[in-house]
């Protein structure tokens, strides 16, 4: 627990059990068994650094219940912290404090498929993957969701802005939230938004919730917009002799092509063959430093197949060794299955290692990644790269040398994260394109926020939550 804050609050009583219990039902409190609570204490982040134990855990099933869940832990002062998954990689919903973790476990229904307006309403425990599963029938789909999408859900892809392979077509969360139930911290239901495509009806406060990562209310329902699911989809691996090359072909197809991909994702040759590994994978690989993942989608056939074909061309151009097509399901799914393993890959790999989750211009690409290998030189770390590139989201995992004990490794990792974000912020960039600030990147908002602007968040965050009870700890203090 932050003990330097800590005074403030107040600890779980058996009186506060008791009426928790009266809440949501004796069977879904948490409490004194350490053994399941400590599912609750850490996100994905390898290591142990950000863990912290809740006192409690609560499973709410209806808006009802998180308010007076919140209305109680208000009145008592008791810090909340909302948690969907606890796929995130930012620490966002570790209970920094102790107290109460609402839990959205519960909250999975599909509540409405609208077809006709293209809209799909929801709980915020439904996970990513089941929206899509559940809109085939309609020829619709959901474009928001991340690369976890078999895992995390729709509150927390809401509360962290999270993003994806698909972004740099279909651009990320927000832009598909069009309404949102909320409980505020002073356990007042509001509904912010609806099925409108246009609402300039006072602040849109649906955006400001949108990325907000649970410090100004806890999300119980969410309207998202959809669209035409496309019928066709390729995807080209692009084997490129070096980094260097791979990422410098990125803003030419970009900007030259004509083409907009749905995806173009970069990955340096240890992420690859670290997820290889991981899935007991082999592709023909001997030669490559690093390769671009793109796929094109449409609604007819033979304009994707001259989408990839123009892309190849290009990659060709800019120094693609071999280019691979994958034009049917199970080949596209054998790749991106790689792609989306090599977090999970690096993270049983290593105790001591640090995710980051930068993002630039995408102009920038090249230059940052090759700034970063210098960096990686100079403190003698390896620094693994892979990510976004098309809408400039690099995901970078700094790793020690074996040899490096951890009193080492938290000593020079701070040195090594001011260097990386002054390149950012020199490159027009921020500290977190998807993953969140959390309290795991806290401490840096000033390597590329002014003062100004880190006491407006703080104005903001005070307005919502005068007693600093939700979520207490994350992306700023108070």
């Amino acid at each position: 627990m932050n003990t330097a804050s800590a005074g403030k609050y107040r600890p779980v009583s058996a009186a506060v059990i008791a009426a928790l219990q009266q809440i949501v039902g004796e069977a879904q409190v948490l409490y004194q068994d350490q053994d399941q609570l400590v599912e609750f204490s850490h996100d994905e982040i390898p290591g142990t650094h950000y863990r912290t134990m809740p006192e409690a855990v609560v499973f709410p099933a209806t808006a009802g219940e998180v308010a007076a869940v919140v209305t109680l832990a208000n009145q008592e002062r008791i810090p909340l912290t909302p948690r969907g998954a606890g796929s995130g990689l930012s620490g966002g919903a570790v209970p920094v404090y102790g107290g109460i973790v609402v839990s959205t476990r519960r909250l999975n229904r599909i509540l409405e498929i609208d077809p006709g307006n293209m809209m799909i309403t929801v709980e915020p425990g439904v996970i990513a993957n089941d929206v899509n599963e559940r809109l085939q029938p309609y020829g619709l789909f959901y474009a928001g969701y991340p690369m976890s999408m078999e895992t995390c859900y729709i509150g927390g892809n809401v509360a962290e802005n999270a993003g994806g392979g698909k972004a740099v077509k279909y651009g990320v969360t927000a832009r598909y939230v069009l309404g949102l139930e909320v409980v505020l911290p002073n356990g007042t239901v509001v509904e912010l938004g609806g099925k409108l495509i246009k609402d300039v009806t006072g602040y849109n406060l649906v955006q400001l919730m949108v990325g907000s990562e649970g410090t100004l209310g806890i999300v119980t329902k969410v309207i998202l917009k959809l669209l035409p699911r496309p019928k066709y989809q390729a995807d080209l691996l692009c084997l490129f002799r070096s980094s260097e090359e791979a990422v410098a072909a990125v803003p030419k197809i970009l900007t030259e092509s004509g083409v907009l991909p749905a995806s173009l994702e970069f990955m340096d040759r240890s992420g690859f063959l670290e997820a290889c590994r991981y899935l007991n994978e082999s592709l023909p690989c001997q030669d490559c430093g690093a390769m671009l993942l793109i796929s094109v989608d449409g609604f007819e056939q033979e304009q994707v197949e001259k989408d990839y074909d123009t892309i190849g061309t290009y990659c060709q151009n800019a120094g693609a060794s071999e280019i691979y097509v994958a034009d049917n399901r199970a080949d596209s799914e054998r790749l991106w299955k790689i792609r989306r393993s090599i977090p999970e890959a690096f993270s049983l790999a290593s105790k001591l290692q640090s995710g980051e989750d930068v993002v630039v211009p995408p102009a920038m690409i090249p230059l940052v990644a090759e700034t970063f290998r210098q960096i990686a030189v100079k403190y003698g770390v390896s620094m693994p790269c892979y990510g976004h590139a098309g809408d400039g989201n690099l995901h970078a995992r700094i790793t020690p040398p074996a040899d490096w004990s951890e009193e080492k490794w938290l000593r020079i990792l701070p040195d090594i994260l001011r260097e990386l974000y002054a390149v950012v912020k020199s490159a027009g960039g921020r500290i977190s394109g998807e993953h969140g600030i959390g309290h795991k990147r806290k401490d840096y908002m000033q390597c590329v926020l002014s003062p100004e602007y880190l006491e407006l968040l703080r104005t903001v965050k005070k307005a919502f939550d005068p007693n600093n009870i939700m979520n207490p700890g994350k992306i700023f203090d108070c």
